[in-house]
Formats: structure tokens, sequence, C-alpha cells
């Protein structure tokens, strides 16, 4: 229809005009509408939101939302891991040109320095400390791995009190498993709503940002060594990815998605979705925080529900059940306008670092 083209479109699936809205809701509600009525929104069949009715081709039918947000997932997981991999490749770079300057200029450790590398546990713990007194506004954090032990959580408590002191917020992000942590969920009682956490099946390495200025991650795979980066595009960056992971994840005062397979857990769908994708144990067990010997039990219960006799087999039933691709959560429903479901809120807490902002005792960017 003439006049009403991508031009006057210029939006994808997650973010849906307010006509397409209204008739991509419609047909969602009836089932089908009428091809007439999706004349003046060309952009639902474009996205693959409406398509024809093989009965009667007078008629569109919707795309499943759970199908949408399957696709808009894969999409903003690609993002991110294109995203890590960039920074990656500026960190690279901006080291090897600062190689070519004079020395005085690569030992200089002023406050303006776009990037530092920070080598040795105690220098980095100092960078931290300086980082965490200087905050005002907010910290921001990326904690992967599992359950921190609750002697742990308790060594950097009087810092994460001087922030909230402040009138610091503080937002986290966890894997699933950490959900499962009574230390984490006393300090998060403990810190009231100075702090909010959030949970995803898995995510990125540590990432600690303060005030939005300067941001620590680390800098090689046995963290020993972390960079200090203070440059705005990178900082902004690492502060993109945040947000895009943290509008994904789950509060941690709501509950996990039930997978909708009797005897399934949550886990165990996560674990079968990387199973599917050819993961070793090892790998599977890292990248959802938890224990070799944890993955391979579910791995065991998975084959028993399934009724697979051996890898192969599960890897077959696993797709015929559908596990082999993520499934919508309440709270990643936000990601669409069009689903109509809002992601759930909720106060919760944020942790840091050891000698760091957050909860007391978590590890800096070197240590697990």
């Amino acid at each position: 229809m003439a006049g009403h083209g991508t031009e006057e479109h210029p939006h994808g699936a997650d973010r849906l005009c307010e006509a397409g809205d209204r008739v991509y809701s419609r047909a969602v509600r009836r089932g089908r509408v009428p091809r007439r009525d999706a004349e003046p929104v060309p952009c639902l069949l474009e996205l693959a939101l409406l398509h024809p009715d093989p009965d009667d081709m007078d008629w569109l039918v919707p795309t499943s939302p759970q199908e949408v947000m399957t696709r808009l997932l894969r999409g903003v997981y690609d993002e991110v891991s294109a995203s890590q991999r960039r920074v990656g490749s500026a960190v690279s770079a901006f080291e090897w040109y600062a190689g070519l300057g004079p020395m005085s200029a690569q030992a200089s450790g002023a406050e303006g320095t776009a990037i530092r590398v920070l080598d040795g546990a105690s220098r980095i713990q100092g960078a931290l400390d300086a980082a965490t007194e200087a905050c005002t506004t907010e910290v921001l954090t990326v904690q992967p791995g599992g359950i921190r032990p609750e002697h742990e959580l308790t060594e950097g408590l009087h810092r994460a009190m001087a922030l909230r002191g402040r009138g610091v917020r503080m937002r986290d992000l966890y894997t699933h498993v950490a959900r499962h942590g009574q230390g984490l969920l006393n300090y998060l009682e403990l810190m009231g709503d100075s702090v909010e956490a959030r949970t995803l099946d898995e995510v990125i390495d540590r990432l600690i940002l303060f005030d939005r200025t300067v941001a620590f991650i680390p800098a090689n795979a046995d963290r020993t060594l972390a960079l200090e980066l203070r440059h705005p595009a990178l900082v902004h960056y690492l502060l993109t990815v945040f947000e895009r992971l943290w509008r994904l994840a789950i509060p941690l005062t709501a509950p996990l998605p039930d997978t909708g397979i009797e005897g399934i857990s949550h886990r165990e769908q996560s674990i079968a979705a990387l199973l599917a994708e050819g993961h070793q144990d090892a790998v599977i067990a890292e990248r959802l925080g938890i224990s070799v010997r944890t993955c391979r039990a579910h791995i065991a219960r998975l084959s028993e529900t399934l009724g697979a006799a051996s890898r192969t087999q599960l890897g077959v039933r696993i797709a015929q059940v559908g596990l082999d691709r993520p499934r919508a959560s309440s709270s990643e429903a936000a990601v669409i306008s069009v689903a109509g479901v809002p992601g759930i809120p909720g106060p919760s807490g944020v942790s840091g670092i050891p000698g760091g902002p957050g909860a007391p005792g978590r590890e800096s960017p070197t240590g697990r």
C-alpha cells in the first residue's frame, strides 16, 4: 500500500509502531486477522509477525510471541557476543599503539589515562578501593560463577554500607545459581532498597562500572591482570552491554519461569540447550556457574526424564521436545512490547568485590 512502506515503520519486532501493536495484538487474541486489516502496517509482514493463512489467503495468522521472543533473544545474544569480541579487539589495538609512545607516557598512572593495565592483586584492589571511595551515584556489576561462601560475603560489608550511606545505587547481574546462596540473600535483605539484583542463565565475564565513568574487566584467563578503562567510548560500550543483559534478566524476587515440560527444571532446560549446541560438560558448568559434578547429575536426570539411553539419543530427545532452543521467561517478555507482559521489577540486591562496593567479599576482576 503506497505511503505505508518501511520508511514509515523504522522499527524492529521488539518495539512495534502503535498501529502494528494494535493489529498484532488483535491477531494473537483472535488467532487471525483479515489481510485488509494489515495493509496499513506492512511492517508486520516484513518482520514475519504475520503470515498468510494456508487455508484462506484472505486472512493472516500471527507468529506466536514465544517464537518471536526466541528469535529476538538469539539476536541479542549474538550482539552481546560480538560486543565482547570488539572490546577485546579495541583493547589490543590501544595497547599496541600505546607501546609506540615514550616510556614516560606508558608509566604514567594519571587519573586521565584511558586504559591502565593493573598487574597483581594488590594493585587491582588498590584501584578498586580508589574507585569505590570516589563513587557518588551508581555501581553496576556482572558477577559470573555460582554460590558465594557466606564468610566471603561479610569481608567487605563496611564498604557496601559506606556506599549505601552516600546514597549510591547498586545493580548486580548474577547467574541463576546465585539464587540458592543464603549468604547473598541475607546481604541483600540487609542492604534494602539501595541495591537490586537480577539473574540470567549465563552472564559475561566479570565487569564493574563506577558512575558510568570507569570500568574494570579481567585482562587474562587466570585473572592476575585487570584493565581499568576510562575511555568514554569503551565505558559507554560496556554500559550498553550491561543494560541489554539487565533488560533480559529476571529480578531476584521473581520466580524462574516454568519450563512447560513435566520433570524438567529451568536449570536442566539451560543445560539441554547448551548440550544441543555441542558443548562439553566442563564448558556448560562454567557458563552456568555450577560444578561439573552437579552438571553431570542434571544431565543424568535429563536422560532419565527423556528416556535416553545414550548421549546421542539424549540429543535427539532434546530436539524432539524443543529444549534445544531458549524459551521466553516472564521477565524476558518485556523485550517485546507486543506481548503485553512487562518485566516484574523488584527490590533486590547488588554486590561487589572484596575491598570494593556491593556484596561484601565478592571477588575483584582477578578472582573467582
